[in-house]
């Protein structure tokens, strides 16, 4: 595409009363920023708010899961209709986006996925995606909104990535906003309030958890407070909330959809040896498996341990677990090949 992609989320707390109704003067601001910023950058907004838009409508709602989904399927169409009323007189149309796990662990749906993006940019209109609540299995859901945006960004290659919230971005514990941080580690993790919005599902561990997943494969992410006048337009000139610094990454798009988007089904435990050959960037052989921890089949994604349980890569299998069970100490047995092999 010509333009960069950017990818906005706006969480449940962000765009709502405390009481769970709809700000519509959020959504208004929202609408006149985009606009601003509509020829400059293809744009995807990732939204939130469709089961605390929809949940009033049912009298004795107490969070369960189909009451979720039927408040999800009520609200939906109430918070789409609220952001083309605010987007029309921009003269920009909006599109609705479902989303489901497997439209990015499958890589052909992921694919069909994109190039349905592309047609509506390239006829100038926006999507806003949500998690498709509705039908979304339980074991398959995403984690939150949070993660639904960064596997957006990284699977499309975006070239930033902003998080609304709720307060100005992530506070130090002073609980003044950090203005920049190079590197997502501990450190940083020890500063996010723990605590979730009674009205979401997410929280600043989450929002780091995904920045620092987006910001290694090379994407510039803004965490940002909303309530922040222009706040959109300053978080991505840089001048509000904390930029998390974007790391070096020349990983193709097949191994950033791979390592961001892929759903893991199987974990393998390696020996030292076998960690240093793929930390070599050699394909990984049956003859350095310590232990199948989880059993998969072939062509799925797994997950690859050290002998200290810590996760070092994730690649897609050649064989099935029962096939490795019986060529353990086999000498030249694949499990997998380099090029399907990406490092944590």
């Amino acid at each position: 595409m010509s333009k960069p992609i950017l990818v906005i989320k706006f969480g449940t707390a962000s765009i709502t009363h405390q009481n769970g109704e709809l700000d519509e003067s959020i959504v208004a601001a929202i609408a006149r920023q985009v606009a601003t910023l509509h020829a400059e950058y293809n744009m995807v907004l990732v939204s939130s708010g469709a089961v605390a838009a929809g949940k009033k409508y049912l009298p004795q709602y107490s969070g369960t899961i189909s009451e979720r989904k039927a408040a999800a399927a009520i609200g939906n169409p109430l918070l789409l209709n609220k952001y083309a009323q605010y987007f029309q007189p921009y003269n920009i149309a909006i599109a609705q986006s479902l989303c489901e796990r497997r439209h990015f662990s499958n890589r052909s749906q992921f694919l069909q996925l994109k190039k349905t993006y592309e047609e509506l940019w390239a006829n100038n209109i926006i999507p806003v995606a949500n998690e498709n609540d509705v039908v979304s299995d339980l074991e398959l859901k995403f984690s939150d909104n949070d993660e639904l945006a960064t596997l957006i960004a990284v699977g499309f290659g975006a070239s930033g990535l902003l998080f609304s919230t709720s307060v100005g971005g992530v506070l130090d514990k002073e609980g003044k906003v950090v203005p920049q941080i190079a590197l997502i580690d501990e450190a940083i993790f020890a500063l996010a309030d723990t605590r979730k919005s009674s009205l979401g599902l997410g929280g600043m561990v989450s929002k780091l958890t995904f920045a620092r997943l987006a910001t290694r494969m090379g994407i510039r992410v803004v965490i940002f407070g909303i309530h922040t006048a222009d706040g959109i337009l300053n978080a991505l000139a840089g001048t509000t909330g904390t930029l998390c610094l974007p790391q070096e990454c020349s990983m193709p798009a097949r191994k950033k959809w791979l390592a961001s988007g892929s759903l893991v089904t199987g974990r393998l435990q390696v020996d030292a040896g076998a960690q240093k050959a793929l930390e070599q960037r050699h394909s990984l052989l049956a003859v350095g498996v310590k232990a199948i921890l989880e059993k998969f089949t072939r062509g799925e994604v797994i997950e690859i341990v050290n002998e200290q349980h810590e996760a070092i890569a994730v690649a897609r299998a050649k064989i099935s677990s029962d096939v490795l069970a019986g060529n353990k100490k086999a000498q030249n047995v694949e499990i997998a090949h380099a090029d399907d092999i990406v490092l944590l």
